[in-house]
C-alpha cells in the first residue's frame, strides 16, 4: 500500500468524501483520488449492451407484469400480424 503525502492528505480530508482530481505536471495526466469505498460501487456498475436473451428475458418479465398473460388479454394474440406467416397446420 502506498501512504499519501500530507499535501494530499490535506486536499482528500478537505474534499469530505467527494472525489479529488489531481494532474502529473510532467504528463498532464489526470487522476481521481476517491474513497475505496465509492471505488467499490463503481466496480459493480455494468454498461455493457445487454444480449439478446437478457433483453428478451426483460422484455417478458415486463410484459408478465403488466398482465399480458391475463385471458382477457388473449384477443391480442389473434392481432399479431406474424401469424398471418405461420403454417396453418400448426
Amino acid at each position: 500500500m502506498t501512504i499519501i503525502p500530507k499535501e494530499i492528505q490535506q486536499i482528500v480530508r478537505a474534499s469530505k468524501g467527494h472525489p479529488v482530481r489531481l494532474t502529473d505536471p510532467k504528463t498532464h495526466v489526470e487522476y481521481i483520488v476517491l474513497p475505496a469505498e465509492i471505488f467499490d460501487q463503481m466496480k459493480l456498475y455494468d454498461d455493457t449492451p445487454l444480449r439478446d436473451d437478457e433483453m428478451q428475458n426483460l422484455l417478458i418479465r415486463a410484459g408478465l407484469r403488466a398482465g399480458w398473460d391475463e385471458e382477457e388479454m388473449d384477443i391480442y394474440n389473434e392481432l399479431d400480424p406474424r401469424r398471418d406467416n405461420e403454417d396453418p397446420t400448426r
